[in-house]
C-alpha cells in the first residue's frame, strides 16, 4: 500500500506500469479497487495510478468532503508525485472531481475520461443524497464478481462522504458548456443515479467532447463489461493529444452495443 500525506492528511493510491500517467478515480461507491482491471489494461503503455478520495478506502476521513475538497486532493497528489501532464479517468464523484479540476488546471490535463457524469444536476438521482454507503452499494452494484472488489470496502467509508460530496455543484451545467479540455463521456444506459445526457444536452456538448452510452449498462460500465470497457478506454489513450474524441472509430466486435 502506497500512500501520501498532504496537509489534510494521508492519501492511498496504487499504481502499475510505465508510461505517460494516468489517474483513475473512483465514485460514491467503493474505492480504487474496482479500477484494478482498468489500470492492468493500461499498464501495458502507461503508468496506472488509482487512488482513493477523501472519505474513501484507507485515505484520510477529513468530515471536509465537498467537491472543492476532492479537487484540492488531487492536485496535491500530482504535485506531490510530480506529476506535470496527465489523463484522469473518473467515475461519479471521480468524474466530477476531475471535470472540475481539469476546467481550472486546462495546462495539466491532457484530457478527461467522464464516466456516470451528470452533466446537470438534474440528472442526479435524489437517493444519492440520502442513502448510506452500504445503500448505495445494494442499490447500483451489479450482481457480478467483479464487483465484489467495491462491496468488500463499503464499511471503510465514511458514512457522511456522499452527501457531502454534494453539496457544492452550483454551476454544474455551466462547467461542461465552457469545457475547453479533450473529454469523452460515457453512461450506462440504464443508471438509476446518474442521468444520461438529454437529447438537447448532447445537442449542445462542445467540440471537443464526446458522448458514448453503454447499452446495456448500469452505474458502473466498467463492471457490467470490463473486456468493452477496456477496449474504450485504451482506444481513447491512443488519440492522438489535443484531438477530439469525436475521432474515436469503435472497433467492429463491440460496436453494435455502444452508441
Amino acid at each position: 500500500m502506497s500512500v501520501v500525506f498532504l496537509d489534510s492528511g494521508s492519501v492511498h493510491y496504487e499504481v502499475l506500469g510505465r508510461g505517460k500517467p494516468v489517474v483513475f478515480l473512483h465514485g460514491w461507491v467503493g474505492s480504487w479497487r474496482y479500477w484494478l482491471p482498468a489500470m492492468q489494461a493500461t499498464s501495458i503503455s502507461y503508468r496506472a495510478y488509482a487512488l482513493d478520495l477523501w472519505g474513501f478506502g484507507d485515505s484520510a476521513k477529513t468530515q471536509q468532503y465537498g467537491l472543492e475538497q476532492q479537487t484540492a486532493l488531487i492536485d496535491g497528489f500530482l504535485e506531490n508525485m510530480g506529476i506535470g501532464r496527465v489523463v484522469l479517468v473518473g467515475h461519479g464523484l471521480g468524474a466530477l472531481a476531475a471535470m472540475a479540476y481539469a476546467a481550472s488546471h486546462p495546462q495539466t490535463v491532457d484530457r478527461v475520461m467522464a464516466v456516470s457524469y451528470p452533466l446537470e444536476e438534474s440528472n442526479l438521482a435524489g437517493r444519492l443524497r440520502t442513502a448510506s454507503p452500504a445503500e448505495l452499494g445494494e442499490w447500483l452494484l451489479p450482481r457480478v464478481p467483479a464487483a465484489d472488489a467495491a462491496r468488500v470496502e463499503l464499511p471503510k467509508a465514511d458514512p457522511a462522504v456522499v452527501a457531502g460530496s454534494l453539496t457544492d455543484l452550483a454551476g454544474l451545467d455551466a462547467l461542461w458548456r465552457q469545457f475547453t479540455t479533450s473529454c469523452l463521456l460515457v453512461h450506462g444506459a440504464n443508471d438509476p443515479a446518474v442521468l444520461p445526457p438529454r437529447l438537447e444536452q448532447l445537442n449542445e456538448l462542445p467540440e471537443q467532447m464526446h458522448a458514448v452510452l453503454f447499452e446495456p449498462g448500469g452505474h458502473f460500465p466498467m463492471l457490467d463489461d470490463s473486456s468493452k470497457f477496456n477496449r474504450l478506454v485504451t482506444d481513447f489513450l491512443g488519440l492522438a493529444s489535443g484531438e477530439s474524441p469525436r475521432q474515436l472509430q469503435l472497433k467492429e466486435e463491440w460496436k453494435r452495443r455502444v452508441r
